[in-house]
């Protein structure tokens, strides 16, 4: 029998629970955030640029060959980097996860395997630590909440791989599409192929990130229509420093003028930036818990009771 819902008294004085947010940022203050994030897409899009100038800082290294005698690699690869970035007081410590090999060679069947081993493999090491007798009190959570696909800017349409490797990513990670070096392509190319992109996503049935869910209020859903109205973002990153009218701007130089990063007539990336740091961190983190990490843990606890059932009747046999 269901609960009647409680009834809303006001108090008569002031008591002070309403304080409990503040205490509540407090902890959180002192303890800081935890995001990890994964970046997935052919060497040269720009990936480690990318990041660098999403979060102002100089976090990862390019892994592409620069030298004719470095070796080719062979596998995708995976490279983990740690920094803690402090911003106004609060502690973020970004765990940066680079794919190099991914989608290079002739042959790239399976080669999505790794990054997926990965992912799941950071679920079950967290599954793990909370199934101990005498767990620890904050579990470090290495698990992956968000992952940036880069998308070659062809100006066609996605590559067959594209589309298998993001389907896949999809099931058990936020996946956050965008356009590489959107610069290449002219502002009408470059719509026109969002649009197409967003068609090919729609007909392969690829659930890509943000959610909506019943706890979603109405500002929260027209916040998630404008993002998934506007996937991928066609971005442009650079570390570099350019003066335009007098003013020091993140850019890329060439002959024809200067691309700013940071101005929203010349790619998306402000809105990319926004997006995953001011308005869908927290969402991220959460999602990746309460969908992704719940659905593993789910399967995985299922076959560990199906498992333990069958040893009895086999015992008696």
């Amino acid at each position: 029998m269901a609960a009647a819902p409680a009834e809303e008294i006001r108090a008569n004085a002031y008591v002070g629970f309403d304080t409990i947010t503040q205490q509540i940022e407090h902890k959180l203050l002192k303890r800081g955030f935890q995001f990890n994030v994964i970046v997935v897409g052919q060497t040269g899009l720009g990936k480690s640029t990318l990041i660098n100038t999403i979060f102002a800082s100089h976090l990862i290294d390019s892994k592409g060959r620069l030298e004719p005698d470095e070796p080719v690699r062979q596998t995708t690869e995976i490279h983990p980097v740690s920094h803690v970035i402090v911003e106004n007081g609060v502690r973020l410590r970004l765990n940066i996860v680079d794919t190099p090999g991914y989608g290079d060679q002739i042959n790239n069947e399976n080669c999505w395997d790794p990054i997926v081993k990965y992912i799941k493999d950071q679920h079950s090491a967290y599954l793990r630590k909370e199934l101990t007798a005498q767990r620890d009190r904050h579990i470090q959570d290495t698990r992956i909440h968000c992952c940036l696909f880069f998308i070659n800017p062809t100006g066609h349409s996605l590559r067959p791989i594209d589309i298998i490797v993001m389907k896949k990513l999809s099931e058990v990670v936020n996946v956050v599409p965008v356009i590489a070096k959107s610069d290449s392509l002219t502002l009408e190319e470059r719509e026109a192929f969002k649009q197409r992109i967003r068609d090919e996503l729609v007909y392969n049935n690829i659930r890509l990130y943000p959610f909506d869910t019943e706890e979603n209020d109405e500002e929260e859903i027209q916040l998630n229509e404008t993002i998934r109205s506007m996937i991928p973002f066609a971005v442009v990153g650079s570390e570099r420093t350019v003066i335009v009218d007098g003013k020091p701007v993140r850019g890329r130089k060439n002959r024809w003028g200067v691309v700013n990063v940071e101005d929203e007539r010349h790619c998306e990336f402000v809105q990319l930036r926004n997006f995953l740091t001011r308005s869908h961190l927290q969402d991220l983190i959460e999602t990746t818990a309460q969908i992704h990490y719940e659905a593993f843990r789910s399967k995985q606890l299922l076959a560990l009771k199906e498992q333990t059932n069958a040893r009895p009747s086999a015992a008696a046999q």
